[in-house]
């Protein structure tokens, strides 16, 4: 616990037997039957170590960079790690409401770490300028967790200093059409990207994830990485994303996405009480309601799982996260906190 703001506390902990899970972000009806045939044949190549090359190869080959600019990783978290590690920043800051994992990371490492608290009344829109110019390592998502907020690439570029790190968290970024603002294959110096196969996927008992950096940065973070950190199923799934038609896949999901949150955004715009910030673009939003943690008990005792607000810096304990899902399950849901807020 820190200024009182748990940052080791995720979405998975509110999940519990019995509950719609409206509290994790991964994609509903995932893995789909393709990407388990693809990992499930890998399981006869466990008697020998991890070969990465291919799984590099493919990823690099999806985001067009070479492939000595791709860090295969157990997940998002483990490059969080890497990244506190293997740079040694004097003033670090992480933009706020965000995924904690980054910050907890950096403090774990022993770095002392800045805050810049973007405002709900301002959308939670980022402001290049409320960065310190003196912040020579910068961690904002986009879109970012919890807020559901994308911001605009050249906001982001306006960030990037010779001398700075800059981490974006893309974690989310292939559920949103098109992927407008990602930097992933910039060449922009001193810039990390991290990028997820959990969410879209429904990989997170899994662990892959991979970073896009220069390869300078990149032999920077795998000089910190343990050897074999990836599993061959793991592998298996990075080549599997990768290819043309689970992109085209993706970029369909996303879509369908867009459409949930569209009707979830306005579902919940007849709630009394209900408030939002911002234009949502992830898959989950955001919303401030009275007495949230009394709400969210109370969802539980009807069925639904959502995810407190509370843990994440720049939020306060009226605020709650909650999942795009199917059309039906918004409906139902929404029905339940209307009766309850009445």
């Amino acid at each position: 616990m820190l200024d009182g703001f748990d940052l080791e506390h995720h979405g998975d902990l509110e999940v519990g037997e019995g509950l719609v899970d409206l509290a994790v972000n991964v994609r509903a009806g995932t893995p789909p039957p393709w990407l388990l045939s693809a990992i499930t044949a890998s399981l006869a190549d466990l008697a020998a170590y991890p070969r990465p090359a291919a799984a590099v190869a493919a990823v690099a080959g999806r985001h067009e960079v070479a492939s000595d600019r791709v860090l295969l990783t157990a997940g998002a978290a483990e490059a969080f790690v890497l990244i506190a590690r293997a740079f040694r920043p004097r003033h670090p800051v992480v933009v706020h409401p965000q995924f904690t994992e980054p910050e907890a990371a950096l403090r774990s490492a022993g770095h002392l770490v800045d805050r810049v608290l973007l405002r709900p009344e301002d959308g939670f829109v980022l402001d290049p300028a409320a960065v310190p110019r003196d912040a020579d390592l910068v961690v904002v998502g986009n879109p970012t967790n919890p807020t559901s907020v994308l911001h605009r690439a050249d906001d982001l570029r306006e960030l990037a200093r010779p001398d700075r790190i800059l981490v974006v968290d893309e974690a989310f970024m292939d559920a949103v059409p098109g992927e407008p603002e990602s930097l992933a294959g910039a060449s922009i110096p001193g810039l990390v990207v991290v990028r997820s196969l959990t969410k879209t996927w429904g990989l997170a008992g899994l662990r892959i994830g991979y970073v896009l950096a220069h390869a300078s940065l990149i032999e920077q973070l795998a000089a910190v990485q343990p050897h074999w950190p990836v599993s061959t199923p793991a592998l298996a799934a990075a080549i599997a994303c990768s290819n043309e038609r689970s992109v085209a896949e993706a970029a369909q999901a996303a879509l369908d996405i867009e459409r949930q949150r569209v009707h979830l955004v306005d579902s919940l715009g007849t709630v009394p009480g209900v408030s939002m910030y911002g234009v949502p673009r992830a898959p989950f939003v955001l919303v401030q309601v009275p007495d949230a943690a009394e709400v969210r008990e109370s969802l539980r005792t009807q069925g639904f799982a959502v995810r407190r607000g509370d843990t994440f810096p720049g939020l306060g304990p009226d605020w709650l996260r909650i999942a795009v899902r199917p059309e039906d399950v918004t409906d139902g849901f929404v029905k339940v906190l209307s009766d309850l807020l009445r």
